[in-house]
């Protein structure tokens, strides 16, 4: 069996580029007993990707989540036809085995798709960030950074959902701003290209932010923490401002600000919190099927363009998740 893959082949220095990664065939091992053969369908493209360029293993294809069918099994668990998420993306087929795979049964209203984006780890984190960490309380003021994004995209409507007076969010575009407020109900947008937005934030939450959802760092998370309530919570998950920074990035200014309004910030990996996968699907299945709950999602056609689409997600050209249909 023939797959194609694309291998990271050198360590980027600052911003990727197309260069370091190549597409080779691969012949696949014969299935052992206890695996099974899978045909992706759907690959995740996020920006976490970036920093596993600097440590992870040359020559081979990242890891990823991804969506595909069971092909060929030698599993008695799974059978041919069932559909599967696992981390095994940048690739046509893999080869997986029960415990490295999570069987999929998408309800009726749902796109397979969800299982990247809202139902997968980008809305595990947002969930994650907003129940667990920042423990979202309802009537308060959430600021949500790269709020476009697949994570905030997602967290801005949770918090919604967990009854946030007061959704704010930064972006990059006019577009963008747009989206936020006509398309997912955001109360404000902010574009942190047209001046402080430390200022915008100030303006858009006078009485100040109980809660931050952090996706980009440097002066968003600056903004954040001057904008604060007393006691006010940041939850933690990217940097995506700063993933291919070429020296080191200095701390926000103000960071002492924690400690003089006893604010609480605190990082997080969504890793470790995949056990709450069947809670997050009762929480959110039901809105997508309604449609309060939007899935918006950028999607780009062709294994062959998943270098092109990782590439231009770090440069904000996605809208909501960004996956990649393998095709």
């Amino acid at each position: 069996m023939q797959a194609t893959l694309i291998q990271q082949v050198a360590r980027p220095h600052g911003r990727p580029e197309a260069s370091q990664f190549r597409l080779v065939q691969e012949t696949l091992a014969p299935l052992q007993d206890g695996e099974a053969l899978v045909e992706n369908l759907y690959l995740s493209v996020d920006p976490y990707m970036r920093e596993v360029m600097d440590d992870g293993d040359l020559n081979a294809p990242q890891e990823g989540r991804a969506l595909g069918r069971v092909v060929k099994s030698r599993a008695a668990e799974l059978a041919e036809g069932q559909l599967v998420a696992h981390r095994q993306g940048w690739r046509s087929h893999a080869i997986v085995t029960p415990a490295t795979v999570r069987r999929l049964s998408v309800p009726e209203g749902v796109g397979l798709t969800a299982y990247l984006g809202m139902l997968g780890g980008t809305g595990l984190s947002a969930y994650v960030g907003l129940t667990r960490i920042a423990k979202v309380r309802p009537g308060e003021t959430v600021f949500i950074t790269g709020a476009a994004g697949g994570v905030g995209s997602a967290a801005g409507q949770i918090a919604r959902l967990l009854g946030a007076a007061k959704v704010i969010g930064s972006t990059g575009s006019p577009d963008k701003a747009r989206y936020l407020l006509e398309r997912l109900g955001f109360d404000a947008a902010l574009n942190y290209r047209e001046g402080d937005l430390a200022a915008q934030l100030a303006q858009a939450a006078p009485g100040g932010v109980d809660v931050s959802l952090e996706n980009v760092g440097g002066d968003h998370l600056a903004a954040a923490i001057a904008n604060m309530r007393d006691r006010g919570r940041i939850a933690w998950c990217g940097a995506v401002s700063q993933y291919s920074a070429t020296s080191p990035t200095a701390a926000p200014h103000n960071l002492f600000d924690i400690v003089g309004r006893q604010l609480r910030l605190e990082g997080f990996l969504v890793r470790d919190f995949t056990h709450l996968q069947p809670e997050l699907e009762d929480f959110l299945v039901p809105h997508i099927r309604s449609g309060r709950v939007s899935t918006d999602e950028t999607i780009v056609d062709g294994l062959e363009n998943m270098t092109a689409a990782f590439l231009s997600m770090l440069d904000g050209a996605n809208t909501g998740k960004m996956i990649v249909r393998v095709m």
